[in-house]
């Protein structure tokens, strides 16, 4: 979506004034249908497709989606604390929250502390919270603090 979004913004401002504009990207995936949709401009063919991505993947808007980002002064105790917030988001979710991870963040380091996450995902935005809620209640009684220890990101846009 964000792919599709730039293409047709950089396409859209190309060409404003007097003379025709051109836009040249260079890509791995040229068959992409991001790609070939922003081409082509044609936002309704973009969407049939993201949309029936969604919900094979299970993405929003078919489900809900946290990424909680587990923060810590070393990678010791950095891991050792996703760990811990994987257990617990298991534990309270059940089967009905899935939790992927935890894994190092995309940003792994940020202002000298070590950045984890734990994706969790649920067919209800309501589940979602009330679990949310129960572990770090859970999590504090371990001394985790969701203040100082994690950032709790509903319904990310980017998982960064």
């Amino acid at each position: 979506e964000r792919t599709f979004q730039l293409l047709t913004q950089v396409a859209g401002r190309s060409g404003r004034g007097r003379e025709p504009g051109q836009v040249v990207v260079q890509a791995f995936h040229r068959d992409h249908y991001a790609l070939e949709t922003a081409a082509l401009q044609d936002y309704e063919a973009f969407y049939e497709k993201e949309i029936r991505f969604r919900r094979i993947m299970k993405y929003p808007p078919f489900v809900a989606i946290a990424n909680i980002v587990v923060l810590a002064g070393s990678p010791e105790s950095g891991v050792q604390r996703a760990r811990t917030v994987g257990e617990v988001f298991r534990a309270v979710g059940g089967d009905r929250l899935q939790v992927i991870g935890p894994t190092v963040a995309p940003v792994a380091k940020l202002k000298d502390r070590y950045r984890y996450q734990v994706l969790l995902k649920s067919d209800s935005k309501r589940r979602l919270s009330d679990a949310l809620n129960h572990a770090v209640m859970e999590l504090t009684t371990r001394g985790i603090s969701s203040a100082r220890d994690l950032v709790i990101d509903m319904d990310p846009v980017t998982l960064m």
